[in-house]
């Protein structure tokens, strides 16, 4: 199995290194605008949290996969997880924040031993959105995680997953040989247990990410397609599909500039810029926290070590109160996010 970027010493695995990119070249010569720039052009700088209504959770980045836009730098050999300590200290924040929504993710969220425990912990302190980001395969990948569409069901978790095609040969390109037969097994046994099914509560939305150089396509058009072919070749339904750009860190961005598109790509973002969408970007509603409790905007954000600007930055100390007095910290990335019809973390936001 392929390494992270980190384990092979990389270069792009350095935070520093990555922002440094982002922001000589075509931004310092002028050739193109700072994310900064383009959006005082339209008076929406600087950029405001709303209500908070998510509380995003990364439980550490270990993964079963090693996926090639991966903007985590996810793995096996990733051994960064959260403790029981940092979970408590985000049980005290649930208890009360006015958040309506946990959302879980990785790496693979499941693989952190006190997933489960935490997912109890929480429902008790009064969550009733629940949010796992799932790659699917970790259903599949020990004995240990079969019980995962029981549990899912158990706490009305409604369930996110990683599918970048309908077809095995564009799947397993992106994230890895057998991980098309192993999603479609996991995604039966969700169905099974009444996920994705029309009229369902269970919900399962399944997420496409572009397996190139280029923008996601219409996100309505995309889950026709994906509706028709996995329901007539598998039998499978699914409720959402959501179309989420890959911005152009960590692993994209190691591939951008190696397959030599990461110009023409940040052509591509800013060409599509799309104020619209820079009204409902997830960093306005949501606050991401690392798997070591320090606080960010985005989970993009956190891939970039760009901590939240406020007095408050980590989880033990955290107040709801000075976190929206603050402004989000943006870069050349957040294109991503305002490219066309917008992208986040539940796809779509223009």
């Amino acid at each position: 199995m392929k390494k992270s970027l980190k384990a092979r010493n990389n270069d792009i695995a350095n935070t520093s290194r990555q922002l440094e990119i982002l922001s000589k070249g075509i931004f310092a010569d002028g050739e193109l605008p700072t994310f900064a720039a383009k959006i005082s052009t339209t008076n929406q700088f600087p950029l405001r949290p709303k209500k908070l209504e998510v509380l995003q959770i990364n439980l550490g980045y270990m993964c079963n996969q090693v996926c090639e836009h991966c903007h985590v730098d996810a793995g096996p050999d990733r051994k960064e997880i959260m403790t029981r300590e940092t979970m408590q200290q985000c049980l005290e924040v649930i208890k009360k924040t006015e958040a309506h929504t946990l959302d879980l993710t990785g790496g693979a969220p499941e693989m952190n031993p006190n997933f489960k425990w935490f997912v109890e912990e929480a429902s008790k302190a009064g969550i009733k959105d629940f949010i796992v980001r799932s790659n699917l395969t970790i259903i599949r990948a020990n004995k240990k995680y079969y019980d995962l569409p029981q549990f899912f069901k158990k706490y009305n978790i409604h369930v996110v997953s990683s599918m970048p095609h309908w077809t095995r040969g564009k799947t397993d390109k992106q994230r890895g040989e057998g991980v098309f037969d192993k999603s479609i097994k996991a995604l039966r046994e969700l169905n099974a247990v009444g996920y994705g099914i029309e009229g369902s509560s269970l919900k399962l939305d399944l997420v496409y990410n572009p397996s190139g150089a280029f923008l996601p396509g219409d996100q309505m058009g995309l889950e026709r397609d994906f509706k028709k072919a996995l329901k007539e070749d598998f039998n499978i339904d699914f409720h959402n599909l959501f179309a989420i750009t890959n911005l152009p860190i960590s692993r994209f961005l190691d591939y951008l500039i190696a397959s030599e598109n990461y110009e023409d790509y940040m052509y591509a973002l800013v060409d599509a810029y799309n104020p619209a969408a820079v009204e409902n970007v997830m960093c306005t509603n949501t606050i991401s926290v690392s798997w070591d409790g320090w606080l960010y905007d985005c989970d993009f954000n956190q891939m970039l070590n760009l901590k939240v600007a406020s007095k408050v930055k980590h989880i033990a100390n955290y107040n709801e109160e000075l976190l929206q007095n603050r402004n989000i910290i943006i870069n050349q990335h957040c294109y991503g996010c305002t490219a066309g019809a917008g992208s986040s973390c539940q796809g779509t936001v223009a």
